[in-house]
């Protein structure tokens, strides 16, 4: 797996749009380190989160959901350990704004904060990672040779995950392998308890270990198909490896809200012909829920027959 490095540098730059590409057709994973974000905000917000994730399941059920499990997700026969909130289209303030005030944290009320900090991280993390992606986006087209600019205007979603990891759970699977739905997940991840694995080219799981003040970026199922197939929608899932709390902040982004997505003409040639047909990112993720596939096998039904 590839460490990227946030450098501006003319030749770095090129290096970095190389190991990009590399990572991202070999891995489909890679680790960012000296990001912008600063290490403290990422502390701070980390905080908000296991404030949040401690509140009583009925305030935390006041997240629901805008599309199929973007709000509270409570613990299931098939994930016992895991929960989580989560915040569609966070790159818009107001969808911030909407979720603190569901769970009491606008500017008066003491339950977590008494002078809108809470909000205020949430707001500026949000922005971050937002900016960040964009950032990334316009990185990984460059990687193969384009200009284009990725993720703006596009379906994101934040999720804040717990793992409620005890003695009798350690060595059980917390939650399923599979890919990624959509584009590109930028996580950052508990930093102290491990547990997350991804596959690699061989089939075999690859443990991934904390490295706190990273940044992880795993692609999905929508970046092998703009990339015409080139880049890799990585498998992974987490295990339960200690009797700890994992917390974990993921954001994802999806694809275009509305149009479609496919590979864009130069990277489609008579050696690399178009491998799936275009569609949106709205009927795909329903495709998967339809079929009930969540490691890739869905793409087999996007396939391009030509």
């Amino acid at each position: 797996m590839q460490k990227l490095e946030d450098n501006n540098d003319g030749d770095q730059q090129q290096q970095q749009y190389k190991k990009l590409r590399e990572a991202s057709e070999e891995w489909g994973c890679f680790r960012i380190m000296n990001h912008k974000i600063s290490l403290t905000l990422m502390s701070e917000m980390k905080k908000v989160v296991r404030e949040l994730l401690d509140l009583p399941i009925d305030i935390k059920k006041r997240n629901t959901e805008v599309i199929p499990n973007s709000g509270y997700v409570a613990p299931t026969e098939f994930s016992r350990f895991f929960e989580g909130l989560g915040i569609y289209d966070f790159g818009s303030p107001h969808s911030v704004d909407v979720f603190c005030s569901h769970l009491d944290i606008p500017p008066h009320r003491e339950i977590i904060c008494s002078s809108r900090v809470d909000e205020e991280i949430i707001l500026m993390y949000t922005q971050a990672m937002h900016d960040l992606a964009i950032d990334l986006g316009r990185m990984l087209a460059k990687s193969v040779g384009l200009a284009s600019e990725l993720f703006k205007g596009w379906s994101c979603h934040l999720r804040i995950n717990k793992y409620n990891f005890t003695l009798q759970t350690v060595g059980s699977t917390a939650l399923r392998m599979h890919t990624d739905s959509g584009f590109l997940t930028i996580l950052q991840d508990d930093g102290n308890v491990s547990g997350l694995e991804l596959v690699d080219k061989s089939g075999a799981f690859v443990s991934i270990d904390p490295w706190p003040g990273t940044l992880l970026v795993n692609l999905g199922d929508i970046a092998k198909v703009w990339s015409n197939g080139r880049f890799c929608n990585v498998k992974h899932r987490v295990q339960c490896k200690e009797a700890s709390t994992r917390v974990s902040i993921a954001s994802f982004f999806l694809g275009p809200k509305e149009a479609a997505v496919e590979a864009p003409p130069e990277l489609v040639d008579s050696e690399n012909p178009r491998q799936f047909v275009p569609f949106t990112y709205e009927d795909y993720r329903k495709l998967r829920l339809s079929i009930n596939l969540h490691a890739g096998e869905a793409l087999q039904f996007v396939r391009s027959h030509s």
